[in-house]
């Protein structure tokens, strides 16, 4: 006998009907107050409700619920790698702006294959997910369009091939006030750590770096733009190989934060003291930065607002509203940059 004292066969799932005679209300009411996707409501009726469901243990059918609204209620997300500290965030954020519309979002990851992109895409499209979130898109990527071409529900995050539904942050704005905050601090001779070529997110950073640099009338030499991968043994490989140049850099730009780190360690081992001899900043500002023992100043990219807007982005009924959608990002300094003493 269970606590409300009607007759529920031990063993047997607790359904709505159940709910709904402990609870007293309808059966109607308690499919409204147990649905995420609706705000909570405070009334006692919804308290009663959630407290009966509790009691009883009941569990949603989301399976039976995604069926009747013609889907599975799952989002597929698709990163390089969850080691890199980015995408771990970027799919947690996806993961709570799901939750909060009432999916569940499942990753798969496939390192910088292009091969290994389409077999994961099409592991979590045999899993029947709803939508997939694409954190992989390279500017040579043939997948985005072959998804358009099929009327695969898809979004872009972080990348974005310029053509299909993309929340990405506005990189080249980013960039522009990582080498405008250096160029501000005195600094004229500034390197720059480029990232991949082959994703939009590097690229309009690079040409927010020359924009910057531009503007304020500065030359870039050449010999101080180095093309890196995104991880820390790129970052701290391309950085000793500018830090050990007899003419170096008093300042570096790496467009994001593993990057960023890399150079730490490179410079730590030339004997080169951050905020002194060199000021660097990194980009994403990931949660290590700011508990380095220099803390590192970092280009700030709100994820859970891009994961929003990718959300939105991926079931918008309105095909005719821009498919780009960017977050301004913004500058966070800290100790790693300091103005130029003409000294290093």
């Amino acid at each position: 006998m269970d606590p409300h004292g009607y007759g529920k066969q031990p063993g047997k799932p607790v359904t709505l009907l159940d709910v709904a005679l402990a609870a007293g209300v309808s059966v109607s009411t308690v499919s409204r107050v147990l649905d995420e996707r609706l705000p909570p409501s405070r009334s006692k009726a919804a308290e009663r409700v959630r407290q009966a469901a509790a009691d009883l243990g009941y569990r949603r059918d989301i399976m039976a619920s995604s069926l009747r609204r013609g889907g599975t209620g799952t989002i597929g997300v698709l990163v390089p790698r969850l080691s890199d500290t980015v995408m771990a965030l970027v799919y947690e954020a996806v993961f709570r702006a799901a939750k909060r519309q009432g999916y569940f979002a499942i990753v798969a990851t496939c390192g910088d294959d292009p091969v290994q992109e389409w077999s994961a895409t099409e592991s979590l499209l045999d899993r029947r997910v709803d939508g997939l979130v694409l954190a992989t898109s390279r500017l040579d990527d043939r997948l985005p369009s072959h998804l358009r071409k099929q009327g695969t529900p898809h979004v872009l995050i972080l990348r974005t091939d310029g053509i299909s539904k993309s929340a990405v942050g506005d990189d080249e704005q980013g960039g522009y006030l990582a080498t405008r905050h250096l160029i501000d601090l005195g600094h004229c001779d500034i390197g720059l750590l480029t990232g991949p070529k082959f994703t939009s997110s590097a690229r309009d950073r690079v040409q927010g770096f020359f924009r910057a640099m531009y503007e304020a009338g500065i030359p870039v030499h050449q010999e101080w733009v180095r093309e890196s991968g995104f991880g820390i043994e790129s970052g701290e490989r391309e950085g000793a190989a500018l830090l050990s140049m007899p003419n170096r850099p008093s300042a570096l730009f790496a467009v994001n934060d593993d990057l960023a780190i890399g150079v730490m360690a490179a410079a730590h081992r030339q004997g080169i003291e951050l905020g002194r001899d060199l000021s660097l900043v990194g980009y994403n500002d990931i949660p290590l930065s700011a508990c380095l023992p220099v803390p590192l100043t970092s280009v700030h990219t709100p994820f859970d607002h891009v994961a929003d807007l990718a959300i939105d982005l991926l079931f918008a009924a309105d095909e005719t509203a821009s498919p780009i959608r960017r977050v301004m990002p913004s500058l966070i300094p800290r100790a790693s940059s300091a103005r130029y003493t003409g000294s290093r």
